[in-house]
């Protein structure tokens, strides 16, 4: 296991808004969106049904909040990749702080590829169009050459398809987080050279 992750689940346990959107992501990954109920979720945690809807009233205020927070850190990258010059050192930067929101965000966006018409339905999907715009806006040089954009667009399409393609290649998901990263750096420092 990553060390990340154990670091997360340990700041988050404290924490009982958060414990719901733990369980609740568990419970859907489980046995599916659809199937599962707010008493499911409340059950699994040991809390009233009472305790649980002080926080929440619903199952889709549960997904909406859990993307809002592990977006989050994407949106304050993009926040402050736009006020950054585009140098190489920058690129390099957004990358690696991108890697990183998106191995904390996994479990979300596994459970985004599984319901992808809950997705639709809760215009998650809109909200996610807008942040990857965002870290398009942040990685692309807009006077570069075409072949370049595409190349730093690849970076992000590289660590997407990292996330999910990769699930089901053998190895350590630090290696794999690692490699990927490497492969996304190469892309957008050879677009700069091209730049």
């Amino acid at each position: 296991m990553g060390g990340t992750m154990d670091g997360t689940k340990q700041r988050r346990r404290g924490n009982t808004r958060q414990r719901i959107q733990d369980v609740a992501l568990e419970l859907f990954a489980e046995q599916g969106y659809e199937k599962t109920s707010l008493r499911e979720i409340a059950e699994r945690l040991d809390v009233t049904k009472a305790a649980l809807y002080y926080h929440f009233k619903t199952k889709e205020e549960i997904i909406v909040s859990l993307f809002e927070d592990l977006t989050k850190p994407i949106e304050d990258l993009i926040e402050w990749g736009r006020q950054q010059p585009h140098t190489l050192d920058t690129k390099q930067e957004i990358i690696r702080r991108y890697s990183q929101a998106l191995t904390d965000a996994a479990p979300l966006f596994r459970f985004m590829q599984e319901n992808q018409a809950t997705v639709r339905e809760l215009s998650i999907g809109e909200m996610f169009k807008e942040r990857m715009l965002g870290m398009r806006d942040i990685i692309i040089d807009p006077d570069a050459d075409l072949v370049d954009q595409v190349r730093c667009i690849s970076a992000l399409f590289t660590m997407h398809a990292g996330m999910f393609v990769l699930k089901d290649v053998e190895g350590d998901p630090e290696e794999k987080r690692k490699a990927i990263l490497e492969v996304a750096t190469d892309l957008v420092t050879q677009a700069h050279k091209g730049a």
